[in-house]
């Protein structure tokens, strides 16, 4: 059956019906259209279209569509246009020529619109879900270690040493910004376009606030020409899953790096790891490779219903059929790669000991001297010579920061204070890094308990 057809001499070609179909990919829409149809038919019954019995007969044939929808054979040889059409054909067999009453004032153009909102706004949930466990997981992760030393790097060089923790929070705020992104998609998704018909606006006087509270919708649209029209609520979305694959994509190639046998410092589990068929050595990250490979199915998908929006006129064109698969795409890829990162980061242990090598070894304490000269009255750029000069000599004969006493850097400039020996080593140093925001142990102490404290809070 077709939900058009009365101004056409002949029916559209097999080649056409193949080309056009979307019923293989959007019929994951089901619920969510039988959901909109039920809140539309009741909203019939309060304009005087439908009597309280047919009512009752629609919404129960609808029900009975969603029960038999749950059997493997539904689908089976179904060749109807889309996942609206075989709804309706399936109500009919339901309800009879009662079925036919059910469209009445309502375009496929606010029925998809309907469908994809709900059906997201669903899944902008299941996202945020996934979201908070990874959360949670770095937070774990940093209380298990929490003052292990490690490096942090610039441009991959070793730069200045700091708490294990304070790395892991570091991700944390990436993702809580990501929550922020996802809960403003999840506004926009969240505004009912029932009664915009397929541009002008319904012709029947639906209560269309009664509609969007029946649904838990918070709002309703503005502009029936907009809601034919619009598919940025679906960019919105794309945009905050493209964000958050791009941070998870950074996570992994850290902990790609970081469990090399080059770094030492991470231990993934056998759960999240594979080996190879040739060399029995090896233990693979595929788990943290899929991660950041998978990222560039995301951003694909973003790009593609950008570029497919670009030049549209107003208000529907059936280009607008794109934007179901790049969409679902997002939405798997990006929740199932949440939930595998966060196994990773919930099994990993960290090995404290190459790191802590590492900041010691790494003239890591620059700075800190540097700082410590600073703040003792010589002007930083000297300082920042002089420490600098040390460092060449180091270089030169090898030596670490350990190998120097405090007494020794005096020898070398009298700027330096043998109290100052202390420095070299770079848990000292990072002790005067307390602003907020810093990697002082009492700083990061509270900022856990701030992330765990703001988590709770995102999660209502």
């Amino acid at each position: 059956m077709k939900l058009w057809g009365g101004r056409f001499e002949t029916g559209p070609s097999e080649l056409f019906e193949r080309f056009s179909g979307s019923l293989d990919f959007d019929r994951r829409l089901l619920e969510s259209d039988i959901a909109g149809s039920k809140a539309f038919v009741r909203a019939l019954a309060r304009a005087g279209i439908l009597t309280a019995a047919e009512t009752d007969a629609l919404v129960g044939a609808y029900d009975a569509v969603l029960a038999d929808s749950r059997t493997p054979s539904f689908f089976e040889e179904a060749a109807d246009e889309d996942v609206h059409t075989l709804v309706i054909r399936k109500l009919g067999e339901k309800a009879g020529p009662l079925a036919a009453k059910v469209h009445t004032g309502r375009s496929r153009n606010e029925q998809v619109s309907l469908d994809t909102r709900l059906w997201l706004r669903a899944e902008i949930d299941r996202t945020r879900e996934a979201l908070f466990g990874l959360m949670a997981a770095l937070i774990d992760s940093a209380g298990r270690d929490p003052r292990a030393v490690i490096c942090g790097y610039t441009h991959l060089r070793r730069a200045q040493a700091v708490l294990w923790p304070h790395y892991l929070l570091a991700y944390f705020e990436m993702f809580a910004r990501d929550a922020e992104r996802l809960s403003q998609a999840r506004a926009r998704v969240d505004v009912m376009p029932l009664g915009s018909g397929a541009l002008a606006g319904s012709g029947f006087p639906f209560d269309r606030a009664a509609m969007a509270a029946e649904m838990g919708f918070g709002a309703i649209t503005r502009n029936s020409m907009d809601v034919s029209a619009d598919r940025d609520f679906a960019l919105d979305y794309l945009h905050a899953a493209s964000v958050i694959m791009l941070h998870l994509s950074r996570l992994a190639e850290d902990w790609i790096l970081y469990s090399s046998e080059e770094f030492g410092w991470l231990e993934l589990a056998d759960g999240v790891t594979s080996g190879s068929s040739l060399m029995p050595q090896k233990k693979n990250p595929d788990s943290l490779e899929l991660i950041r490979g998978k990222c560039g199915r995301v951003f694909g998908a973003y790009t593609s219903l950008f570029v497919t929006m670009k030049g549209l006129p107003m208000t529907y064109n059936r280009d607008m059929q794109e934007d179901k698969e790049p969409l679902f795409e997002a939405v798997d890829q990006t929740t199932a790669a949440l939930e595998m990162a966060r196994v990773v980061v919930d099994t990993a242990k960290l090995n404290p000991g190459p790191p802590a090598q590492a900041a010691e070894q790494g003239w890591l304490i620059a700075t800190d001297l540097a700082e410590a000269l600073s703040r003792a009255g010589t002007p930083f750029h000297q300082a920042h010579q002089i420490v600098g000069r040390l460092v060449l000599e180091s270089v030169r004969t090898g030596r670490k920061p350990g190998d120097w006493t405090g007494e020794e850097l005096a020898a070398f400039a009298p700027e330096f204070r043998p109290e100052m020996g202390l420095l070299l080593r770079p848990e000292e140093g990072m002790k005067t890094r307390a602003v907020p925001g810093g990697t002082a142990p009492e700083t990061v102490g509270r900022a856990l308990v701030e992330a765990r404290r703001r988590l709770e809070i995102l999660r209502g």
